[in-house]
Parts: C-alpha cells; sequence; structure tokens
C-alpha cells in the first residue's frame, strides 16, 4: 500500500514537470509570433502614413521667371511647371505655399513646410546651415543691374556708392565679396521688386540679382533698368532643398522625377516655355 502510494505521488509530480515545461514553451512561441507580428505592422503604418502624405512645399512670392502671377492671377513659372512636372512623374502629392523668400527659409527651418523650391543656389554656407539639396535643376550667374540711364559700366564705377541686394541670396554674397575690393556699401531687401525700385528711384546705383531673373523682368516688365556687360558672376546651380533629414523621401522623389522629366523633354520644355 505504502509503496503504491509512493507511485501515485511520483506520477504525479512528473506529470506536473511535463506540463510545466510545455506551458513555457508554449509562452516563448507567442511572443515570438506577437513582436515578429507587430513588427509587420509598424512598417506597414509608416507605409500608409508616406503613400496619403500631402507634402507642404514653400516657395518666394515674385521671382520671375521662376515664380510670380501672370496676367490671369496664376502662380507660374519655371519653378512651378517643374514641381508640377515632378510630382505627375513621381505620384505625390503637395501644396505650394507662396510666401516670400523669408517667409518660406523660416518654414522650412520651422518644419511648419517640408520643402523649399525658390531658386535657391547651392552653396556650402547653406549646407552647413542645415540645408539638404537636391541635384541642381537649373544653373544661374548673378549679375550686376544699373538704371537704363546710368553710365556706370564696370566695378570700379560702383566706388563710393551703394548696392541693393536681397536678403540671403547668392546676388547677396557676390556683391559682398567685391564691396570692399571695390569701395562700395550695401543695403538689404527682402523682396526682388522692392530691391528694383531702390535703384529706379536713384537710391542705390545698382542691384544684383540672378541673371534670367534679371532678363525676363527687363523684357516683360518694362523696367527702366539694364544689364552691363562683364559684371557677371560665375555660373552656380539651383536646387529644391529639405531641412529635416525625415524628409529624405521628398528629396528622394525630387531627384528621380527631375532625372526622368530630362529624359522624356518635359524639362527642356519647361525652360523653353519661360526663357524663350
Amino acid at each position: 500500500m505504502k509503496k503504491s502510494l509512493a507511485l501515485l505521488v511520483c506520477t504525479t509530480l512528473l506529470t506536473g514537470m511535463l506540463v510545466g515545461c510545455g506551458s513555457s514553451e508554449s509562452a516563448d512561441t507567442n511572443t515570438g509570433a506577437e513582436t515578429e507580428t507587430t513588427g509587420e505592422v509598424a512598417e506597414d503604418t509608416e507605409a500608409e502614413a508616406t503613400e496619403g502624405k500631402t507634402w507642404v512645399i514653400a516657395t518666394d512670392t515674385v521671382f520671375k521667371p521662376f515664380e510670380y502671377t501672370n496676367e490671369n492671377n496664376e502662380f507660374v513659372g519655371i519653378d512651378v511647371d517643374i514641381l508640377a512636372a515632378i510630382a505627375e512623374d513621381q505620384g505625390f502629392t503637395y501644396e505650394l505655399q507662396s510666401l516670400g523668400w523669408d517667409a518660406a527659409v523660416a518654414a522650412v527651418q520651422a518644419g511648419q513646410a517640408d520643402g523649399i523650391i525658390a531658386g535657391a543656389t547651392i552653396k556650402q554656407e547653406r549646407i552647413d546651415s542645415g540645408w539638404i539639396f537636391s541635384d541642381g535643376y537649373y544653373d544661374a550667374t548673378q549679375t550686376f543691374v544699373v538704371a537704363a540711364d546710368s553710365d556706370v559700366a564696370s566695378f570700379e564705377d560702383l566706388a563710393g556708392k551703394n548696392v541693393a541686394v536681397k536678403n540671403g541670396t547668392a546676388g547677396a554674397d557676390f556683391a559682398n565679396s567685391l564691396k570692399d575690393e571695390y569701395g562700395f556699401t550695401v543695403t538689404v531687401f527682402e523682396d526682388s521688386p522692392t530691391m528694383y525700385q531702390d535703384v529706379i528711384l536713384g537710391n542705390s546705383v545698382a542691384c544684383v540679382e540672378d541673371t534670367p531673373i534679371m532678363a525676363a523682368s527687363i523684357k516683360e516688365g518694362g523696367l527702366a533698368l539694364k544689364i552691363p556687360e562683364g559684371m557677371e558672376s560665375e555660373g552656380a546651380p539651383y536646387g529644391f532643398a529639405i531641412m529635416d533629414e525625415a524628409d529624405q523621401e521628398l528629396l528622394d522623389m525630387f531627384n528621380a522625377g527631375l532625372a526622368n522629366i530630362k529624359e522624356n523633354g518635359k524639362y527642356q520644355e519647361i525652360l523653353d516655355k519661360y526663357l524663350k
């Protein structure tokens, strides 16, 4: 009787140990499955969030022929059309906000916009301060511009006079790089039209602007200004830019779309529309 009871107790203990081991293995398996499933859900959620996103792109208000309002009150220009063509090619949705240069830069820096396209020259100072540029989409030079009746014909003629520039631009950098050598002063403005008027009114003897913008403004806008020969910088590319690495996908799509529209002829068609 005692032997039978002892055998029964041992059998019961052995069974309990086996059940305990089985339960532990089952819990480990479920945990692994749950972890794997959670990872898949996270990836799907991220993809869905990106797929349904409307990207906010900031730009200038008047930088003809790259962005401006035409006679039909439509916001148009090279930048506007290039962005539209790239978005169509890459299949993304965006909202273009015409804010003005300073406000556009501030919006991207503050995270209120995802990117900026506004004839922004790719330069090291901007890269150092957090701009992340696309491939260049247009090469432009900067030029000094004077009143139509001005006798200024060289940098030497600027000595003792004032030159108008737009804040934070390659034109401002070009002027500042020469002012000490040629003895002129610089006044900073926030937009191109105000800068042009300062020259037309005689407050400044010259202004500095991107050459294609100035040529288009004089030709189509009837501005009483002219571009002297030999007062031009070397060329530098414009780029689309983001300032947050989290928006890298937008930059990648811009680069891919830019390459495609250059290959299929749409890019050249846009340039010809505004520059010829």
